[in-house]
Formats: C-alpha cells, structure tokens, sequence
C-alpha cells in the first residue's frame, strides 16, 4: 500500500497509508492529519491542501497541470516554484507508491 509522509512545521508528522488511487489530500483529511483542509473536495479550486513535496521526491510526479497553477498561485503560503503543489492532484499508486510533503503553517 502506498504510504504518505506528512512533515509538520513543528517537527512532528504523520504517515499515512493509503489505498492506490487515493489523493495526497483525502489521504490527509480521513486520516486525521493537521493542516491539510481540502475545502473544495479535490477539485483543484481551493489551495487549502498545498503541500511542498521533498526534493527527493519530485521525479516521477505528473506535471503542473494549467488548473492547478493557477491555484497555486493563491496558495495562503508561499509558493515554491519547484516544490508546491496540490494534494489532491497527487494520487497514490499512480504518481507515486511512497511520497513525503511537508505541511505549510497556514492554508488561510
């Protein structure tokens, strides 16, 4: 099963296992992770599930879609042009069977 690492700006994370198809979001928000809210329920039009993937994990993931950079530049937390993306256009399984991301401080 693909796993989740969730790093908090406090030091602490969360893994989460979570079944293939799964996004970086859902995962986060029926897991019970802090700070990953989803408002929009994964439609690409909130930012409230901005996450900054590791550099190490970067390869592989499918591109920036039009949407989502868009939205990307509303994100509460800063941007970072190589690492922000939406969780819930990260799927597990398909993008990737292990990811770690960390959590901005604020998604409002």
């Amino acid at each position: 099963m693909p796993k989740i690492i969730y790093n908090h700006a406090d030091g602490t994370h969360d893994v989460v296992d979570a079944p293939a198809g799964t996004s970086v979001m859902r995962a986060a928000v029926t897991g019970g992770v802090a700070g990953i809210v989803g408002e929009c329920g994964g439609q690409a039009m909130c930012a409230t599930c901005h996450v900054y993937v590791r550099p190490e994990r970067l390869a592989g993931l499918p591109a920036v879609s039009e949407d989502e950079d868009e939205m990307l530049d509303c994100a509460a937390a800063g941007r970072d042009s190589e690492r922000s993306r939406l969780g819930c256009q990260l799927f597990a399984g398909e993008a990737f069977d292990e990811i770690e991301v960390d959590v901005p401080e604020s998604q409002s």
